[in-house]
């Protein structure tokens, strides 16, 4: 079993499973508490990322099943952000989920694209001379302000690192139309406005009405935690 950082707030159910993008901790919903309210909610840092164990090997299938555990066979919601969507979409038949939300997946990728992403996972991570250096480029990938998670970054030999393990950029393209196809629960794909990872153009491509976030970007659960409360409501 993949040891995980957790955080957990709430009690009643359904409860929501949040899963946060590549590169970023559980931290990026610290302003969710206060729109759910008492509805249970669980946030782990994905394998490979801030306080959670590494994988030998990164694929969609195998972070989701690091996660499964977490879903609440009474009733869950899942939530994922981008590379969270994804690994959202491969948990839909688990039992107890209700529905999945994914918001701000990349769906379409080029060969360059791919051929970037493979290149970067074979390059160690980059050596910072300072823990606030490691923080700074930590808060750039997640899309946060302000002060670092404590598991985000780690002192290694010359400096100072972000903990996130940058093979889970070998991943590769999600399957978008067989996991769409799979899914037995109700399925939204949420993207902000103005998100250039991607269009509605492009989720209407794959036989599905995006759900068009006004005035915002690809991490719009950051920018305004109250549009989650608004994705939930439609589940």
């Amino acid at each position: 079993m993949t040891a995980l950082r957790i955080r957990t707030g709430g009690t009643e159910s359904p409860a929501v499973l949040l899963l946060h993008g590549l590169g970023a901790t559980a931290d990026v919903w610290t302003g969710l508490p206060d729109e759910l309210g008492a509805q249970a909610w669980i946030a782990p840092d994905l394998p490979g990322h801030g306080g959670s164990a590494h994988l030998a090997e990164y694929s969609f299938a195998a972070v989701a099943e690091a996660v499964a555990g977490l879903i609440d066979p009474r009733g869950t919601v899942i939530l994922g952000h981008s590379f969270g969507g994804v690994v959202a979409l491969h948990l839909a038949g688990k039992p107890g989920v209700r529905a999945v939300i994914g918001l701000g997946i990349k769906v379409s990728w080029s060969d360059e694209e791919l051929a970037k992403a493979a290149a970067v996972a074979q390059r160690p991570a980059q050596v910072f001379a300072t823990r606030e250096e490691a923080e700074r480029r930590h808060l750039r990938v997640a899309g946060l302000a302000g002060e670092a998670p404590e598991d985000a970054v780690e002192e290694v030999e010359g400096g100072w690192r972000t903990t996130f393990d940058p093979r889970a950029f070998a991943v590769g393209a999600p399957p978008m139309t067989s996991l769409l196809a799979a899914a037995e629960v109700p399925v939204i794909l949420a993207r902000g406005e103005r998100d250039h990872m991607v269009s509605a153009e492009q989720i209407k491509a794959l036989g599905v009405e995006p759900s068009d976030l006004p005035g915002l970007g690809h991490n719009a659960h950051v920018e305004d935690p109250a549009v989650v409360r608004t994705l939930l409501s439609k589940v």
